[in-house]
C-alpha cells in the first residue's frame, strides 16, 4: 500500500507598501486574476477592497464572502493566529491566503508570526512591498523605514511606473540594492502584476468550477476583464522570466545546495521536486523557496512514478542561460564511485553525510523555520 503525498500548505504572502502605495489596487487586481484560486484575503488595514459593488471596511473582527472563492477578514495582529487557524481549516478550501498589512504596519512583524507559527497547514508565501515609483522621495523623507522593509522584501512591486521616469525608476532600484536586499523588482502600473508570481493557477475537476452556473459576479468578472483588454492586464509576463529544469539524472545534494544558497538576486521563486539519487532513493523532495526562505518536503516516490527533477525558476532581470548551465553542473556525474576502499557501508555513510545541508531545511514540528 503506498502513502499518500502529504497535502500541499497553503502559502501565505503578506503585502506591504506604504499609504497610497496601490497595494489594494493590486489585491483587487489579484483577486480578479486569482487563475481559478480560492484565495483567503486578512486586512489589516483601514481601507476598502472593492470586488464587484461591495465594499469591504477595516471593522476589526469583521469576516465577509467576496464570492468567487475568497474570503475577507479585518483583524489586529494580535488576531492573526486565530484568523490562519480558521481560514486553514479543510472547509474552508482556500489556495492561498494575503495578509495587506496596514500601511504603517511594520510588515517583518507580521513575517515573523508567519514563520513562528505551529500551523502545520501554512507556509510563508513571501513579503511582497508595494512602492509608488512617482512619490518615492517624498514616502522616504516621511518614512525612513521604509529602507528596511525594502531589505527584508522577497518582491518589490515598483507601481505606477507610467507617472515616473526612467531616473526615478533607477533610483528605487538603487535603493533596493543599497538597503541589501537581493528582491526581485518588478515594474507595474495600477497594481498590474501577473498572478503567477505569487501562486500557480489551481488545478481543479472540471466538475467543480465549470459544472456550476455562474453567479452575478462571475459576469461582472468577465466584465470588468473585458474591458481590461485581453483579461490578464496586459503582456504582465514581460516583467520577469523563467526557467525550467528537466532531469532524469539525480541532484547532488551538496552541489544543488551550494547554489540554492547562492542564488542570485532577482531570483524570487524556486518550485517543484527533486530527486537526489541514493541520498534518500525513497523520497521525492518538494522544493518551495521564495526570496531568502527555503524549505524542502519530502514524500515518498509513489508506485510507477518517473523518478526525476522537476524544477520552475521564477524571476526578474535573472540570467536565464546561466542557472540552466549551474543547475545542469549540479547533477550527479555518471558512473560508480571508483574510489578505492569504498565498500557499500561507506558510501551509504557518504550518501547520508551529503543530505545533511538538504534535511536543515526539512520543516520540523515545533521546530524553526529557515
Amino acid at each position: 500500500m503506498t502513502t499518500p503525498p502529504p497535502s500541499p500548505r497553503i502559502p501565505v504572502i503578506v503585502l506591504a507598501g506604504f499609504l497610497g502605495s496601490g497595494k489594494t489596487t493590486l489585491l483587487n487586481h489579484l483577486l480578479l486574476h486569482r487563475s481559478g484560486n480560492r484565495i483567503g484575503v486578512i486586512v489589516n488595514d483601514f481601507g476598502a477592497i472593492e470586488i464587484d459593488a461591495m465594499t469591504v471596511s477595516g471593522q476589526v473582527g469583521s469576516t465577509v464572502s467576496l464570492g468567487g472563492g475568497c474570503l475577507c477578514c479585518a483583524v489586529d495582529v494580535s488576531e492573526l493566529d486565530g484568523y490562519l487557524e480558521t481560514l486553514t481549516r479543510p472547509s474552508a478550501r482556500l489556495d492561498v491566503i494575503v495578509i495587506e498589512a496596514s500601511g504603517l504596519a511594520e510588515p517583518q512583524e507580521l513575517v515573523r508570526m508567519i514563520l513562528a507559527s505551529d500551523n502545520p497547514h501554512i507556509v510563508y508565501g513571501g513579503l511582497v512591498e508595494v512602492v509608488d515609483a512617482a512619490e518615492f522621495e517624498a514616502t522616504r523623507e516621511r518614512h525612513p523605514e521604509i529602507d528596511r522593509h525594502l531589505a527584508v522584501a522577497d518582491l518589490v512591486v515598483l507601481n505606477k511606473t507610467d507617472r515616473a521616469g526612467d531616473e526615478e525608476c533607477a533610483r528605487v532600484r538603487q535603493a533596493v540594492t543599497a538597503a541589501g536586499s537581493g528582491a526581485a523588482v518588478v515594474p507595474a502600473t495600477y497594481g498590474r502584476i501577473d498572478p503567477e508570481l505569487l501562486f500557480d493557477p489551481a488545478l481543479r475537476p472540471d466538475h467543480e468550477e465549470k459544472a456550476r452556473q455562474l453567479t452575478f459576479e462571475d459576469l461582472y468578472l468577465e466584465q470588468r476583464a473585458q474591458e481590461e483588454g485581453d483579461g490578464h492586464g496586459g503582456h504582465l509576463h514581460t516583467a520577469y522570466e523563467s526557467l525550467d529544469f528537466d532531469s532524469d539524472v539525480p541532484m547532488a545534494p551538496r552541489r544543488l545546495m551550494r547554489f540554492l544558497d547562492s542564488r542570485p538576486e532577482g531570483l524570487y521563486r524556486i518550485k517543484g521536486y527533486v530527486d537526489f539519487g541514493a541520498g534518500d532513493p525513497d523520497h521525492a523532495y518538494g522544493v518551495h523557496a521564495v526570496g531568502r526562505f527555503l524549505r524542502f518536503t519530502p514524500r515518498p516516490w509513489t508506485r510507477g512514478e518517473s523518478r526525476r527533477t522537476q524544477l520552475v525558476l521564477i524571476g526578474s532581470g535573472i540570467d536565464v542561460p546561466v542557472l540552466r548551465k549551474e543547475l545542469e553542473a549540479c547533477r550527479i556525474p555518471a558512473g560508480p564511485d571508483t574510489t578505492p576502499g569504498t565498500d557499500a557501508t561507506e558510501q551509504d555513510a557518504a550518501h547520508e553525510r551529503a543530505m545533511w545541508g538538504v534535511l536543515r531545511y526539512v520543516h520540523q514540528p515545533g521546530g524553526d523555520d529557515a
